[in-house]
């Protein structure tokens, strides 16, 4: 997640809310958070919203109502929660290219973000704890999110307690001096020995404290330390809050504005923090990229699934720690599975995933550190299935390029003398990615170097970027769109979340149209 600098405000009108209701067309009742979230049991049948007006049907809003729009950059829009206005956008898009089974997943609309990173400023007396003011570095104080998982907020509150009550100092941006520069809140709502309708609001909140000194023994270490325990102390299992699941340490001096550094340490509480989506335990560590709204989340990787055959091989592309790649591969049974992710922080939570995945399972599971722009084709090669999570950018040019020309005819078999020419070819990015692989689950093997990836399925974040992404892959009539599905991953914006199924091949139906047409004639 990140600090949101966001622009755009909507008037304020009178308060109308959306209510649970048992009769249905959109998923998951009530709540959900901002950008910077939880799912429901893997035996469910999601419930939906319906608008219910408080003034008359006509008038029905969705209204977001939370105290810190006017400053905050978190949040776009206070109305219409359940439908921004981009979904519209999108249905005609997509209908303009044949696509008429076009759906949207509105989900939770408040206290849905269960991750959220946060800027830590002001003074030890007067701490600010949020996200920048738009436009500028200035941080606004948001204890009353409505976005956020109401323990988030309960863990942020603990927190601010915690530096007035041990007098830490908040960084100063100008002079890159006082103790703690963010804080991560990450909550998981993944506790099986409480009632599947219970789980949610009683979600427990991994605290990652961002430190502003180089390793756990400067001589600010004894605050950290004092931080620490506080939070532990008066939000652990002993106390009568009981919302916090684990305290970490993560070391970070530099100048720019990267939120995190490269050193991590666990400090208090499980080491482990475990939810449960697209029917798997997925473990996700303070330093891999994790869903915000894990609810919304799960419902995209139910909806997925049902798009990958049984038995298929399959690449996870943008993989992270595996999570689609892992979920596939327990839903649809598949030979093979390879998850390719260039942060190799990603790589212990794929391996502890990987633990509690069915024992039934008889494919082959890897996990890659690799750049999928350097050789895009080395990955592509032997895939039936290619699934791409990509950053809001897009994709990366030279796998566009890829999945428009691959063939056979640029699809060759590795041999062994191939292999042993590696050095002399100078392909660093390969040597790395084989160095930090983990193979598991490999007593079967894929079809080989020689199958072509027949289905592309493509979840955005960045709606700019698939449009120019999704032009150029039906540019060349290599590839064709069958379906499309929207989903609200991040209410009081106007950005969703795309799925979008690809099968290879000419624009879909046209065959089928003409023979239609023969029929009626005869």
């Amino acid at each position: 997640m990140h600090l949101y600098l966001l622009s755009s405000r909507v008037s304020f009108s009178p308060p109308v809310f959306c209510h649970a209701s048992s009769s249905a067309t959109l998923p998951f009742p009530a709540p959900a958070t901002a950008k910077p979230i939880p799912p429901p049991s893997s035996s469910r049948q999601p419930q939906s919203l319906k608008l219910e007006a408080a003034a008359p049907p006509s008038n029905s809003k969705c209204a977001l109502e939370c105290p810190h729009f006017q400053s905050c950059s978190g949040c776009t829009h206070e109305l219409d929660l359940d439908r921004p206005s981009v979904v519209d956008e999108a249905a005609e898009f997509f209908s303009k290219l044949g696509v008429s089974d076009f759906t949207f997943d509105s989900s939770r609309l408040w206290e849905w973000r269960c991750r959220a990173k946060l800027a830590v400023r002001g003074s030890s007396a007067t701490p600010l704890i949020g996200l920048y003011e738009e436009g500028t570095h200035n941080v606004v104080d948001i204890p009353h999110c409505k976005a956020h998982h109401p323990r988030i907020n309960a863990a942020v509150e603990l927190l601010r307690k915690g530096i007035t009550s041990l007098r830490i100092l908040p960084y100063d941006e100008d002079q890159g001096t006082g103790d703690l520069r963010y804080v991560q809140m990450a909550v998981t709502t993944h506790n099986t020995s409480l009632p599947v309708s219970d789980r949610y609001k009683n979600g427990k909140v991994q605290v990652s404290l961002v430190w502003n000194t180089r390793n756990e023994t400067s001589p600010s270490s004894e605050k950290l330390t004092a931080l620490a325990q506080f939070l532990w102390r008066n939000g652990g299992p002993r106390s009568n809050e009981n919302i916090i699941h684990s305290v970490w340490a993560n070391f970070q001096t530099s100048s720019n504005n990267i939120i995190f550094g490269n050193r991590w340490r666990h400090l208090l509480g499980e080491m482990d923090l475990w939810e449960h989506v697209g029917g798997i335990d997925v473990s996700l560590a303070p330093s891999s990229f994790g869903q915000a709204n894990t609810r919304a989340f799960d419902s995209l990787l139910w909806k997925l699934q049902k798009y990958v055959p049984r038995r298929s091989s399959v690449a996870d592309l943008y993989a992270g720690a595996g999570v689609i790649g892992l979920s596939v591969a327990a839903s649809r049974k598949c030979r093979s599975v390879k998850c390719i992710e260039v942060n190799k922080e990603s790589k212990l939570s794929f391996e502890k995933t990987v633990e509690r995945l069915p024992k039934s399972l008889d494919g082959s599971i890897s996990w890659h550190q690799a750049d999928t722009s350097a050789e895009p084709l080395s990955w592509l090669m032997g895939s039936e299935v290619v699934i791409v999570d990509p950053p809001r950018k897009g994709l990366d040019a030279s796998l566009v390029d890829a999945l428009k020309t691959i063939s056979f005819r640029n699809l060759k078999p590795m041999s062994s003398t191939d292999s042993s020419q590696v050095k002399e070819e100078k392909r660093p990015w390969v040597l790395r990615a084989r160095e930090s692989s983990v193979y598991v689950r490999s007593s079967t093997t894929s079809d080989g170097p020689l199958v072509l990836p027949q289905t592309l399925i493509y979840i955005s974040c960045g709606w700019e970027s698939f449009k120019e992404d999704c032009k150029a892959l039906l540019s060349t009539n290599k590839w064709r769109l069958e379906h499309a599905h929207g989903f609200n991953f991040f209410p009081g914006t106007q950005s969703i979340e795309v799925l979008a199924v690809f099968q290879r091949g000419k624009v879909a139906n046209l065959k089928k149209k003409k023979l239609g047409k023969k029929k009626k004639r005869s």
